[in-house]
C-alpha cells in the first residue's frame, strides 16, 4: 500500500487536527445552551457530519459497490456501530458523572483500549515511545479533568468506559479499512459510517425536532455537524492511512487539552495549578506520539557489496 506524504508531522498532524477539532464540541455546547437533548443533538451532529462529508466525496460513491463485495462491509459496519455507541454511551456518563469525569474516564480509557485492540486484532507491536507517551498523556489527562466531587456514579464510569473501548474499535477497525482496502476513498466510507452510526439514535432525534427551531440549536447543529464532525472525520480519515492505531489513540487525548484551552479563554474558566501541571504532560505525551523523530526507526538496508568483494554467481534463468 502506497501512503502519502503529509505535511506537519504527516498523518500524526491530520490526527491532531481532527482531535483538536473535535475538542471544541463541549465549549460549542455549554455556550449554545440549547434545549436539545444529548442524545438527539449526537444523532443530528452524525447525520449533519455523514451528509456534508458525502456531498464532498461524492464522486468517489461508486467505488463503495466493488468494496463492499471485497470485504469492505464488516469493518465499516463495526465502525458504524462504535461510532453510535460511543455517542449514546460518552453522553450517557456525562449526564451521570458530569462532562470531567466522563470526559477523563473516556479518553483516558481509549489510548490504552486502542493500543491493546490493535496488538489483539492486527498484531500491532507497542513500542516504548507509545507506552511512555501515552502514560504522561493519560496521567496528565486525569490531572487536567480531575473532579472536585467525591461521589461517582457506577453505571455512569462504566459509560465512560464503554465510550473509550469504542474509540479504540472504530480507530483499529479505520486502520484496518486504509490497510485492507487501499484504494477506498476512507473519507467516503467515513461519511457513510456516519451516517449508519446516526441510525440508533433516530427516536431521540424525532422526539427533540421541534428544539430545531431554536436559532441557537440550529447554529449549534451546523458547527458540530460541519466543523467539529465532517471535517475532522476527513483529516482523520486522511491522516490513519500512515499512523498506526495506538498513535492514534495516545494523540485523541489533543481533545479534552483543546476542550481546556477553550474554556479558558473563551468562557474564562480558571485552571488549577494540578490542570496546569496536566496540561504539560499531556503535552509532552502528544509531543512524543507525534513527532516522527520519537518513533523507532526501521531496520537499516544491508550496504551495497563494494566492487572488491567477490560475487556470488547467479544461477542462470531458463524459461
Amino acid at each position: 500500500m502506497r501512503h502519502q506524504k503529509h505535511g506537519f508531522c504527516g498523518g500524526s498532524g491530520l490526527i491532531l487536527g481532527a482531535m483538536l477539532l473535535w475538542g471544541t464540541v463541549g465549549p460549542a455546547q455549554a455556550l449554545a445552551g440549547t434545549p436539545l437533548a444529548p442524545a438527539a443533538l449526537g444523532g443530528w451532529r452524525l447525520l449533519v457530519g455523514g451528509v456534508v462529508l458525502g456531498i464532498l466525496a461524492r464522486r468517489h460513491l461508486p467505488a463503495l459497490v466493488p468494496a463492499l463485495r471485497r470485504g469492505l462491509a464488516r469493518p465499516l459496519l463495526i465502525c458504524a456501530a462504535a461510532t453510535g455507541t460511543y455517542q449514546a454511551a460518552f453522553l450517557c456518563s456525562t449526564a451521570r458523572t458530569g462532562a470531567a469525569l466522563a470526559t477523563t474516564v473516556a479518553l483516558g480509557t481509549a489510548p490504552v483500549a486502542t493500543g491493546l485492540i490493535a496488538r489483539a486484532l492486527g498484531g500491532e507491536r507497542l513500542t516504548r515511545t507509545w507506552l511512555v507517551s501515552t502514560a504522561a498523556a493519560v496521567t496528565g489527562c486525569a490531572l487536567l479533568m480531575a473532579p472536585t466531587g467525591t461521589g461517582a456514579d457506577a453505571l455512569g464510569l462504566l459509560a465512560g468506559t464503554a465510550s473509550g473501548v469504542c474509540f479504540g474499535l472504530y480507530t483499529v477497525f479505520a486502520k484496518k479499512l486504509a490497510t485492507d482496502h487501499p484504494h477506498a476513498h476512507l473519507p467516503t466510507v467515513s461519511a457513510l459510517s456516519l451516517l449508519l452510526g446516526a441510525v440508533p439514535l433516530v427516536p431521540w432525534m424525532v422526539t427533540d425536532a421541534r428544539a430545531l427551531g431554536d436559532p441557537a440549536a440550529l447554529g449549534l447543529v451546523s458547527w458540530l455537524g460541519l466543523a467539529a464532525t465532517a471535517l475532522p472525520y476527513w483529516l482523520f480519515s486522511t491522516g490513519i492511512a500512515s499512523t498506526s492505531s495506538a498513535a492514534v489513540g495516545t494523540l485523541c487525548l489533543a481533545e479534552p487539552l483543546a476542550a481546556s484551552f477553550l474554556g479558558v479563554f473563551i468562557l474564562h474558566e480558571h485552571l488549577t495549578a494540578t490542570a496546569v501541571l496536566g496540561s504539560l504532560l499531556m503535552l509532552g505525551g502528544l509531543a512524543a506520539a507525534c513527532l516522527p523523530a520519537l518513533r523507532p526507526r526501521s531496520p537499516t538496508p544491508p550496504a551495497e557489496p563494494s566492487a572488491t568483494t567477490p560475487r556470488a554467481p547467479q544461477a542462470e534463468h531458463h524459461a
